[in-house]
């Protein structure tokens, strides 16, 4: 493990996500102390994206951005929300330049597949609607997320693959949740990593998919066919349960005939790069900035 994210390890609560509505208050606790970066070079704004139910949505505008990326929230699909995601969602805007569009997607176990990805699929159409009033070229819009959100993207460019929906440039897969099967090395021995681990992995796939059976669209590494999607970066940590099927995911969609970038960031976990103190996560969270800025390029 990177010595400058070992030596925060001993002060990592011990968490699990059986009593959901404590895991969010405990989140939201841990999300309010990280540092947002400073925003007077951008708008932000709250909206309620039109659906069934509205999606509420947080809008970051740079300067004389011209691409947007609709982004997901990390959270095992049971925790977040636009506050939690707040100081990534500004990060990641003032590093790449784009409009960031940050989506309240709906929480499992109360709103089940396909609740959540039908909440960011709304707003992916609605962007693209809207590209006039929000002065986005709607040619250079992506998709992207951490962790659950991750998951959310590569399903999102799945379903806008197969309904003939708004292109997408673009899709940012960071240490995605994939795979509701769990059965990849990573998956089966990373029992007691920091802040994600096995436990973790099967409750948050339980409470997400319900009583349903996994589909592509709930967990895209089932999908038979990852042709014909958007161009990808993918970044895996070294000590996370997902890093298996993150490297998997990448090397299908390079079979596939899909563009990709991966990154496995050595001697990280989960989540790791909220430690902006150390050196590697200064580097993992400049880089998903830097590819956006290169894949939404005019």
């Amino acid at each position: 493990m990177d010595p400058e994210l070992e030596a925060f390890i001993p002060f990592f609560p011990k968490t699990d996500l059986s009593d959901p509505v404590a895991a969010r208050a405990h989140f939201a606790g841990l999300a309010a102390s990280v540092p947002a970066p400073d925003t007077p070079g951008m708008e932000v704004e709250d909206r309620l994206v039109p659906a069934e139910p509205d999606v509420p949505v947080r809008i970051y505008r740079p300067r004389g951005a011209r691409a947007a990326v609709i982004w997901m929230h990390g959270g095992g699909f049971v925790m977040g929300d636009v506050d939690t995601e707040h100081p990534w969602a500004a990060r990641i805007a003032e590093s790449s330049g784009a409009v960031v569009i940050s989506v309240g997607y709906r929480l499992a176990p109360e709103h089940p597949f396909p609740a959540a990805l039908d909440d960011a699929y709304a707003v992916l159409e609605w962007t693209a609607a809207h590209a006039a009033e929000l002065g986005v070229d709607p040619a250079r819009i992506a998709v992207g997320g951490h962790s659950a959100g991750g998951g959310l993207a590569a399903a999102t460019a799945l379903r806008s693959r197969d309904e003939q929906g708004p292109p997408i440039r673009f899709q940012l897969l960071n240490q995605a949740g994939l795979d509701d099967r769990l059965d990849t090395w990573s998956a089966r021995n990373f029992t007691d990593t920091p802040w994600f681990h096995r436990g973790k992995a099967v409750a948050s796939w339980q409470h997400y998919l319900g009583s349903r059976p996994a589909t592509a669209y709930a967990a895209p590494a089932r999908a038979g066919d990852l042709s014909g999607l958007p161009p990808a970066y993918v970044a895996s940590a070294e000590f996370c349960p997902n890093r298996d099927e993150d490297i998997a995911y990448a090397v299908r969609l390079l079979q596939a005939g899909v563009s990709v970038e991966l990154h496995q960031w050595p001697g990280t976990f989960h989540g790791s790069q909220a430690l902006l103190s150390a050196e590697v996560s200064q580097r993992q969270n400049a880089e998903l900035g830097a590819v956006l800025r290169r894949a939404l390029a005019d």
